[in-house]
């Protein structure tokens, strides 16, 4: 059993433009630990969030690549139910632009992965998937906000909203990805804050960004240059 949450080996991933093969991450790996919170910087256009879409299985790595390893189980060679489990159930993840479905309610954005993951079972789970969703946006402060749609709300109260939604199932590990990257610094500060309390209880954090003061909030700082994972 490794001693690693989630652990990434030789990751590649090379993208095709036209004829040109452009070459993003060339042998990067990455830990997580257990409660862990770890903050991958790197210039723009380094692999920061290629890296992160990897470890999700947003995306696949090339075929010479090593592989992710999800509580010592391999998991980029999931089929696709077990990949679909995997990121609905043991990841959340936040992105920086929100992706907040416009003619959903607040409430009802942060209720997507409990639908998903109950599948056929969504009626008998519904009042308690509520009762949860309703704890944590209440928690987030937008318990006055939850029949509001997306474009009634500022853009700390879309990524609350966001938060929550990532945080719905319960999972293990938050991949979050410049999440503070489209907001100003005082409500980058609070949501900072939110992630910091779900951390002390435990949550395992992989958060890409570029900047420095962000990073500082983390346990332990890598950063990727030339497509691999330094420090």
């Amino acid at each position: 059993m490794s001693k690693f949450l989630l652990e990434a080996k030789n990751l590649r991933k090379t993208y095709t433009l036209g004829r040109v093969k452009v070459p993003v991450l060339r042998g990067a790996s990455f830990t997580l630990g257990q409660g862990e919170w770890v903050a991958i910087l790197g210039s723009s256009g380094s692999g920061k969030s290629t890296l992160l879409h990897l470890l999700g299985l947003l995306d696949d790595c090339d075929a010479d690549s090593g592989g992710v390893w999800f509580d010592g189980n391999p998991v980029a060679d999931l089929k696709f139910s077990a990949r679909n489990a995997y990121r609905n159930q043991s990841v959340g993840f936040v992105f920086q632009f929100y992706h907040l479905l416009p003619e959903l309610s607040v409430l009802e954005n942060a209720l997507l992965p409990n639908m998903v993951n109950a599948g056929m079972r969504w009626w008998s789970q519904r009042a308690q998937a509520q009762k949860h969703a309703t704890e944590l946006l209440d928690a987030f402060g937008l318990s006055h906000r939850l029949t509001h749609r997306p474009a009634e709300l500022s853009g700390g109260e879309r990524q609350r909203v966001a938060i929550a939604r990532a945080l719905a199932n319960q999972p293990r590990v938050l991949l979050a990805d410049e999440p503070t990257g489209n907001l100003d610094t005082k409500t980058g500060g609070e949501i900072l804050d939110l992630i910091a309390a779900k951390h002390r209880n435990g949550l395992s954090i992989a958060m890409v960004t570029h900047d420095p003061a962000v990073a500082a909030r983390a346990d332990r700082v890598v950063k990727l240059v030339d497509g691999c994972v330094a420090g």
